[in-house]
Parts: C-alpha cells; sequence; structure tokens
C-alpha cells in the first residue's frame, strides 16, 4: 500500500561519531528528509589516552535538533520517537543525578591494557590469553578483553585503578548512546546489545541477556555502578518535558532504546539477511553481517555480539582508523593548499585520482592507533613504505585509499573464514563511500563488486530510524531491506587484479617484518 502524506510517520535519529554528532529526520520509507551536524572535540592524553566530553555530546546534539526542528518540515505531533546510535567502547561515569564525572573514555584510548593483561595472563597461554581466561569469557560472551585495551572493561579498569574517586562516586559507568538516552529520559540503562563491550553478560541466550556474575568477580568491579539491562527492542519512556520544549518536540515523543554505530549500520546498508556483508568506513571502518550462530575466532580476533534485532546476532570486525587517515593527510598535507574544508578534501579526492593504481609501489599503512583484526596490535603503527624519488603527494594521497582497502581486504578474509562463505556483492556504507573513486578502489582490492548504498553518509542515521519503528511496530524485519535504495555499483577492474594482488602481499609482509619492530618502540618499560 502506498502510504499518503499525512500517514507518515518520522523518527528524529541522533548518530553521535567520533568527529560529532548528526541529527536526521528519516520518514518510515527510510527517507533522510534533512539533517544538521555538529563536531566535537577529541583530546590526546599522555601517550595512550583519548577522550571526549560528554557534556559537549549533549550540546552540540541540542544545538542540532533545535535548528533541525526549528524549520518545522513536519508537524512534531508526527514524530514518533528519539532514538539514539553512537560510537562504542566508550565510557562515560555519571553520578545519580546523571551528570558525567570526567571526560569520557574513548575507543582509541589504551590505558586500560595492562589491567586487561594482567587480568588475563597466566603459565599456559593462547595468542597471549591463558587458558582459563579464554575459556571463561569465550564461553559466556563470544569475545575476550583486548590487549589493546580498546573495550569497556580495559576502561572500567583503567577508571578504578588510576581514577579511584571517580569509581567510588559514580553511580553508573555507560555508553555514550545511553547517556544521550539519559539525558533524554531521566533513565539509566544499557541495552542487550550495547553492553557487549563490557564483556561482563552470559550472551548464550539471546534474548534474555544478563550480567555473569562470575566475570564480574574476575574483573573486581562493583555490580551495582553497572546500568540495568533490557532488550533491545525497549522503549524507555517520553522525552522529559524540559528537553520537549527547548527542542521542539511533542511532549508524547517516545525514547526508544540506544545502538551501537555497527548496530545501526546493519540496518541502513540493507544487507539484513544472515551473512549479506556489508564495508562501513567512517573514522574507522569495520565489516559486518547478520548471523545465526554465536562463535569467537580467537586467532582472528572476529567475533559475534548481539545485534539491535531481537534473537539475532552480528559479526564483530572493527579495523579502527580508515578515515581517520584521510582526515590527517588532509589537516598535515594540504593545510593552506586550498580555501576551505571542502575543498580541501576535493583537492585530497583529485590528487588521488591523478595518481596510478598501485601509486608505483607506494604503500600506506593504516594503524595510526594500532591495527584491528585480524591481528588486534595495539603497538602497530602507519606510514609510507617504498617512497622513491618518483614519489608525489598525489601517489602519497592514493596511496592513504589503497592502504585502507588493503587492511580491509585483510580483515574481509578473516570475516568470510569466520562465516564460511565468500560474499558478492559488498555494500559499501559511511562516509567513505560517498567518494567514487574510493568505491572503485575498493571494488578493485577486494576484487567484488562494491555496492554503493544511496546516501551512504546516512546510513547508519537511517538505520537508527528503521530500528526504531521496529521497536514501536511500525515496521517488520523484513520490510527493511526495501527501505534502502542503492545508488550506484561498482565491478572490479580486471586490469588490475594482478597488480593489487601483488601489493596486498606485500601489505600483509609489511606488517609481519615491522611486527617486532613495533612492538620495540611502542611499549612502554613497564609493560
Amino acid at each position: 500500500m502506498t502510504r499518503n502524506d499525512h500517514e507518515t510517520s518520522y523518527v528524529l535519529a541522533i548518530d553521535l561519531g567520533s568527529g560529532g554528532p548528526k541529527v536526521a529526520l528519516v520518514s518510515d520509507r527510510g527517507e533522510i528528509i534533512a539533517c544538521t551536524r555538529r563536531s566535537t572535540t577529541t583530546y590526546l592524553v599522555g601517550e595512550r589516552g583519548v577522550e571526549q566530553d560528554p557534556e559537549e555530546w549533549w550540546s552540540t546534539i541540542s544545538d542540532a535538533a533545535r535548528e533541525l526542528l526549528s524549520r518545522q518540515l513536519i508537524p512534531a505531533d508526527k514524530i514518533l520517537a528519539v532514538a539514539c546510535t553512537s560510537q562504542w567502547s566508550v565510557t562515560t561515569p555519571v553520578d545519580a543525578q546523571g551528570k558525567a564525572l570526567m571526560r569520557a573514555v574513548h575507543w582509541m584510548d589504551g590505558r586500560g591494557a595492562p589491567y586487561t593483561k594482567a587480568m588475563t595472563d597466566g603459565l599456559v597461554k593462547i595468542s597471549g590469553y591463558s587458558v582459563p581466561s579464554l575459556v571463561r569469557w569465550i564461553r559466556y560472551t563470544g569475545g575476550v578483553p583486548t590487549h589493546s585495551g580498546n573495550d569497556v572493561l580495559a576502561h572500567l579498569l583503567f577508571i578504578k585503578h588510576e581514577r579511584p574517586d571517580i569509581y567510588e562516586r559514580a553511580a553508573a559507568l555507560i555508553e555514550p548512546m545511553d547517556y544521550i538516552n539519559l539525558r533524554l529520559t531521566g533513565r539509566t540503562a544499557a541495552s542487550q546489545a550495547t553492553i557487549f563491550p563490557y564483556l561482563l553478560t552470559d550472551n548464550r541466550r539471546n534474548p534474555g541477556i544478563q550480567y555473569a556474575d562470575s566475570l564480574i568477580k574476575t574483573a573486581g568491579l562493583n555490580r551495582a555502578k553497572l546500568p540495568e539491562l533490557l532488550p533491545v527492542d525497549s522503549v524507555l519512556g517520553k522525552v522529559l518535558p524540559d528537553v520537549a520544549h527547548e527542542w521542539g518536540l511533542s511532549p508524547q515523543t517516545q525514547v526508544v532504546m540506544g545502538m551501537c554505530d555497527t548496530h545501526a549500520a546493519v540496518l541502513g546498508s540493507g544487507a539484513v539477511a544472515d551473512g549479506e556483508i556489508h564495508i562501513c568506513i567512517g573514522t574507522s571502518s569495520w565489516i559486518t553481517c547478520h548471523v545465526s550462530f554465536k562463535r569467537t575466532d580467537l586467532f582472528r580476533y572476529v567475533a559475534t555480539m548481539p545485534s539491535a534485532v531481537s534473537g539475532k546476532n552480528m559479526v564483530v570486525c572493527e579495523v579502527l582508523a580508515a578515515g581517520k587517515c584521510v582526515e590527517m593527510f588532509v589537516d598535515q598535507w594540504l593545510d593552506g593548499q586550498t580555501a576551505g574544508d571542502g575543498d580541501r578534501y576535493a583537492e585530497f579526492e583529485r590528487l588521488a585520482a591523478s595518481a596510478p593504481p598501485g601509486c608505483e609501489g607506494l604503500v600506506f599503512l593504516p594503524w595510526l592507533g594500532g591495527s584491528g583484526p585480524p591481528t588486534s596490535d595495539s603497538t602497530a603503527r602507519g606510514g609510507f613504505m617504498n617512497w622513491s624519488l618518483r614519489t608525489t603527494r598525489a601517489h602519497a594521497a592514493r596511496a592513504v585509499l589503497e592502504g585502507i582497502a588493503y587492511n580491509l581486504r585483510w580483515a574481509l578474509e578473516a570475516v568470510e573464514r569466520f562465516i564460511g562463505r565468500k560474499q558478492d556483492p559488498l555494500r559499501f556504507i559511511g562516509g567513505g563511500a560517498q567518494s567514487e573513486l574510493w568505491c572503485q578502489i575498493l571494488a578493485d582490492v577486494l576484487d567484488r563488486p562494491i555496492v554503493q548504498v544511496a546516501e551512504p553518509n546516512q546510513a547508519i542515521a537511517r538505520g537508527t530510524a528503521l530500528a526504531a519503528l521496529l521497536a514501536l511496530k511500525r515496521l517488520r524485519f523484513d520490510d527493511l531491506s526495501s527501505r534502502v535504495a542503492r545508488a550506484k555499483t561498482f565491478p572490479p577492474n580486471a586490469a588490475d587484479r594482478t597488480l593489487h594482488e601483488r601489493i596486498y602481499r606485500e601489505f600483509v609482509n609489511f606488517y609481519q617484518a615491522n611486527k617486532p619492530i613495533f612492538g620495540r618502540l611502542n611499549t612502554s618499560p613497564a609493560e
């Protein structure tokens, strides 16, 4: 049935990424009506600390929401819900009044690594973990505490041991999407999916996930400081009256349970059936799909976690810095070259397009803050390899895009081995998918057709809204794929297959050859 305009309902979707929030109005047909965005600050603290300010999250979200809703594009009573997604493995301690007690410990922060390493140490080890620790964590959660320190459990241990005053004052330690929901409703809660990076839950029954007391005891944490757990499709309640008034919402607007950006991206990509893979490139990048099983590949650091759809699991394979590499190149290599950020990114793409595939052997290593799957090496670092007298700025620009693509190919091999099938084609979303050049490079390096999703930079906001409509029973799961349009398909260029195959193998060899050097340079004597 075709809906008339007056029958259409909408969701105010909040997408809090590492670079800042986007706030979008999304229809129940998956259309992005309008969107505003803001930027937030990331603070580098010492050698391994990375933090963001929760108050800045809230103020920028509020500012963006007020601006968007002040346009009065649709009647306020047509907005059924507010739904939030965000970056994850980011930890915010809050007091009993919901006030943040310190800047949030970011997913790029590695200061908790010594504590998770010590907690999982032992005489008999596999991949650096004691066998009893592996058995315990994998049995319950399907994952293991990272030795890079990039999960919530590492953050909790860091706060407990190095910020004990904050830990003692904290009423709860929560993720960004759950912090925003706290500000929206006054309710402190996490979902059975957003709790995954805490690595403190028994995920064997989905739905029905609960805290695992034995893991909490092993970690030496206080269960009372962990948020209430609710089903992924919960409705938390109505927007607080003062927020509704300030933003311009109806006081009847519901707030649905939040979700991680990877959860939202699965739905927003349209690749919702089991085994249908999508790739997202934003500040970080990931490869994921829905699956019907709970499993962990300890040796390649791929696992499953509960998804934003009740009863389903999804693959966890986040490849860390991706678009961040482009951002740093533009900031540090093109500074002053053009008039503004938009012009600088256009200049970056023009440069990259002018260089030949393979960049005459120049290879970029994208591990600016450590590597993700299939290695999960917190000491790995980035850089250009095989620089020559012929290398130009254009070669370097294209090498950044190709290096990120080689890293994704490395991870894709691990994911496809994990799910037991080769996926063809692959859907592509995120800021990186706005670039047709990057779409083609990804197709060529991965040797797969790449489907560019329509409005790829809005896929996470779209998925957030679709999840809210599922929770409100306004959509069925089988409706989701039809709500996501495709823009264009990029087939791989067969002429470049041999070239990229050869460079990809050397890309992996560069990591293996430099791994001991990374370890010596980037491990403090105390570790």
